[in-house]
């Protein structure tokens, strides 16, 4: 019994090991530039709602 003990710590802390370097290679790999659009979409036409400056402008005062 003593031997299967020994073997699921072993077990335990390899995998353990794992996931840190898994962690540690996903915090430093290096990351992908998502491509900027290259022009913004038109306005919709007509008198519905349209994301103006003033609109943006409320919308960041109520952030935290």
């Amino acid at each position: 019994m003593a031997e299967q003990n020994k073997v699921a710590r072993r077990t335990f802390f390899a995998g353990l090991g794992l996931a840190a370097a898994a962690g540690i290679a996903a915090k430093f790999s290096p990351k992908t530039a998502v491509p900027a659009a290259a022009e913004a979409p038109a306005q919709p036409q007509g008198d519905g709602y349209r994301l103006t400056e003033h609109v943006k402008k409320y919308y960041r005062t109520t952030t935290l």
